[in-house]
């Protein structure tokens, strides 16, 4: 498959970037609002895992560019520009495509960070909103440290929650997951669960924050 990564520059972006690059065959596109950092990126990806004897190639590329011809377009973007990501491509969205959000709306104050969803309910549902109805999308990689996602000496051994109301796109998403080492995805069912799914995010950074043997930890369910 053919999986474009919107703001693949940035620390989520850049850790299923590298981890779906080094552990499946898939070809990966890296997506910026600007092509040159979207190029930058893809050179420097490739050295990193080129140092480590991976050979992978990667495309670079502007956001609006990189979902063409792309199965699956993953807005590894920050919750306020979801919206504004999705706008900016919605003319190049197919109805075949599956797009996929990680993205959780978080406010922080002096105890930490807490959940802040859309009036809608949830970033994942947000998109969905803004799409076409014939674009299928679906939530996934949402609990994810990017640190630990990016860092390839690490053994993942976490799982990830999926949602989403087209079985077949879901069943696409997880495969996906399931193909990177370490990383178990679970279906979490429709779209209307994606506040549950997300809420748990500030939660893991908090533990995370607030206990320093635990700097990348992960949710894990047995």
């Amino acid at each position: 498959m053919r999986i474009a990564i919107l703001g693949g520059t940035g620390d989520i972006g850049e850790g299923l970037a590298l981890r779906i690059a080094a552990d499946t065959d898939h070809t990966v596109v890296i997506g910026s609002r600007e092509a040159e950092k979207g190029i930058d990126a893809a050179t420097e990806y490739e050295s990193s895992l080129a140092a480590r004897g991976i050979d992978a190639s990667f495309t670079g590329c502007a956001n609006v560019d990189a979902v063409t011809d792309a199965d699956v377009v993953i807005l590894a973007v920050p919750p306020y520009y979801a919206g504004e990501t999705v706008d900016s491509i919605a003319d190049q969205l197919g109805e075949e495509q599956i797009v996929v959000s990680p993205a959780v709306g978080m406010r922080g104050d002096e105890d930490g960070l807490h959940y802040h969803p859309p009036d809608v309910g949830s970033v994942t549902e947000l998109i969905a909103e803004r799409v076409s109805e014939d674009i299928t999308v679906t939530g996934a990689f949402h609990n994810l440290s990017a640190g630990r996602l990016a860092d390839l000496d690490i053994v993942l051994d976490i799982d990830t929650l999926v949602v989403g109301d087209d079985d077949d796109a879901k069943a696409t998403v997880i495969a996906l997951a399931n193909e990177i080492d370490g990383l178990r995805a679970l279906d979490a069912g429709p779209l209307a669960n994606a506040p549950e799914v997300e809420s748990v995010t500030p939660l893991v950074i908090n533990i995370a924050k607030n206990n320093a043997d635990l700097e990348h930890v992960g949710v894990k369910f047995q």
